[in-house]
């Protein structure tokens, strides 16, 4: 007679017809490209990494960086955000990863701007005036540049302008000039940023927006026959280039 303790514990049961690797139970490996698809006690994919990391930057922060951040290869990383930016813009998102001033950083969409514009300013604008702009225009172009040298493109004084230009983190000083030692400026990286550009060679050419040689002739012209008859002229003596 045999008691229930005797009696063999049955096995799990194998049928014949199912193919070994559909009841295989053992976990395959996992693809480090795709975002979110890792063991939340494992380290994160590269691209989640990297996504996470941009979300708190305050500042485009370069590839050689988040290669040391992340401990993976510059020209993985490289490739990796490359990806990314591809990824939101084929999928249309309301932000896009670009490359500015020497770095990665998160952007909002142009097409969503007059969107974003309402929410953060909500009616208040606060821009810089046409002789900030102009001041600004003549440092981006003539960079490294003293305020003097400013001053006589302009041809009014742009002390107080400069220190404005200064004070927004769009101007900065670069040395002193090896003439006069009068210090120079140029603009920042923050000025990059702003514009969305990666350098000063990605400023628009000027050449389009000049007058013509002739007008610019005849323009000189008439203020030497001015200056010929004795009236003087407001704006400061020419400088050389």
């Amino acid at each position: 007679m045999t008691t229930p303790a005797d009696e063999p514990i049955p096995g799990p049961q194998h049928d014949d017809n199912i193919p070994d690797e559909v009841i295989d139970l053992e976990p395959g490996p996992v693809d480090d490209d795709q975002p979110g698809a890792y063991d939340g006690d494992a380290s994160p994919p590269l691209r989640t990494a990297l996504e996470a990391i941009l979300m708190v930057v305050d500042e485009p922060v370069s590839e050689v960086l988040l290669a040391q951040v992340t401990e993976r290869p510059t020209e993985e990383v490289l490739e990796a955000l490359r990806a990314l930016a591809g990824e939101y813009d084929a999928a249309n998102r309301g932000f896009e990863l670009r490359q500015v001033a020497g770095g990665w950083r998160f952007y909002t969409r142009a097409s969503c701007a007059a969107y974003v514009e309402r929410f953060v300013l909500d009616g208040q604008q606060a821009r810089l005036t046409q002789a900030a702009l102009e001041t600004l225009a003549v440092v981006a172009y003539r960079q490294p540049v003293s305020r003097a040298r400013v001053s006589a493109v302009r041809g009014v004084n742009v002390d107080g302008v400069m220190r404005t230009l200064v004070a927004r983190g769009l101007v900065e000083e670069a040395g002193h000039d090896g003439e006069g030692g009068s210090i120079v400026y140029r603009t920042t990286s923050y000025f990059l940023e702003r514009l969305g550009l990666r350098g000063v060679d990605d400023l628009p050419a000027l050449a389009p927006f000049l007058p013509e040689v002739d007008a610019l002739d005849e323009e000189v012209a008439g203020l030497a026959g001015v200056s010929a008859t004795g009236s003087s002229l407001d704006s400061p003596e020419p400088t050389e280039n």
